[in-house]
């Protein structure tokens, strides 16, 4: 019975081989958009016409679109445009959003009235809405379109933290801190900190992928980045006219937003509760 048990605890719990997956996968594709341009130093805005829509070969390794642009080099260009857009979105959320959630939960009374309504207020409209509004009046700005998926972001670190601290803030451990005269900051770092960064990086992961599909979705219908610029979206768009005589090289754009967004998901569901 001892072996059996040792067996079980050494063996890899579900959720940490999905987690592990998902890691594995996010690698390979960061280090394809970071590796490429050191080893295939191809210009993504270079066009061959004698070269359009042509399969794989050793010139163009995967191909290339309705203008002769190299498919490697502008793969690996909106793998780096999307991945980075989500990251810094992400991390502008993320701090504000924890921060007034670790505010309202602190204080409570009217601060937290006015900072749960403003979240309401931001509620009320749909988030994909909210940022094709402001990416249509700011149209092809990346300011705009990582300020607009920052922005829709915030409400959910918010929201989550707020809940969260509240349970933490009124337990004993915090009474007996708060007793002995430590401040704010050593609670927040010895008490709200350890038991929200669990929950704060399941809710970075799935913000990621919901960055990922909004930035996808806009450059899709046009109003996000603008050409020549290599994006996920942008490129199904262009190429959707030419997918009977080339499905191949459309799948491509499509089939890596899918693997993005299936590492994400996979990091976040992968997370222990």
């Amino acid at each position: 019975m001892s072996l059996e048990i040792a067996i079980a605890e050494a063996a890899p719990a579900p959720r940490a081989t999905v987690r592990y997956i998902g890691l594995a996968l996010l690698s390979a594709l960061v280090a394809f958009a970071v590796c490429v341009p050191l080893f295939w130093g191809v210009d993504i805005a270079r066009q061959d016409y004698s070269a359009i829509l042509a399969g794989t070969s050793s010139a163009h390794p995967l191909g290339t679109d309705h203008l002769g642009r190299d498919m490697l080099a502008r793969l690996a260009a909106a793998v780096r445009l999307s991945l980075g857009l989500a990251l810094v979105s992400v991390a502008t959320a993320a701090v504000p959003g924890v921060l007034l959630g670790i505010l309202a939960a602190w204080k409570g009374g009217w601060v937290d009235k006015g900072l749960g309504l403003m979240a309401e207020m931001f509620l009320a409209l749909p988030g994909l809405l909210l940022v094709l509004l402001i990416v249509a009046i700011y149209p092809g700005s990346f300011l705009a379109l990582y300020g607009a998926v920052a922005l829709v972001l915030w409400i959910e670190y918010f929201r989550m933290t707020r809940a969260l601290a509240r349970t933490v803030l009124a337990s004993p451990a915090v009474a007996a801190s708060q007793l002995l005269g430590f401040g704010p900051a050593y609670i927040i770092r010895r008490h709200l900190l350890p038991e929200l960064a669990p929950l704060l990086m399941t809710i970075a992961a799935f913000g990621a992928a919901a960055a990922i599909m909004a930035i996808a979705a806009l450059g899709f219908v046009s109003v996000g980045v603008k050409p020549p610029t290599a994006e996920l979206g942008l490129m199904i768009t262009e190429l959707l006219p030419y997918f009977a005589e080339a499905p191949a090289v459309i799948a491509l754009p499509i089939t890596v937003i899918f693997l993005i967004v299936l590492s994400l998901l996979l990091i976040a569901g992968g997370r222990k509760p």
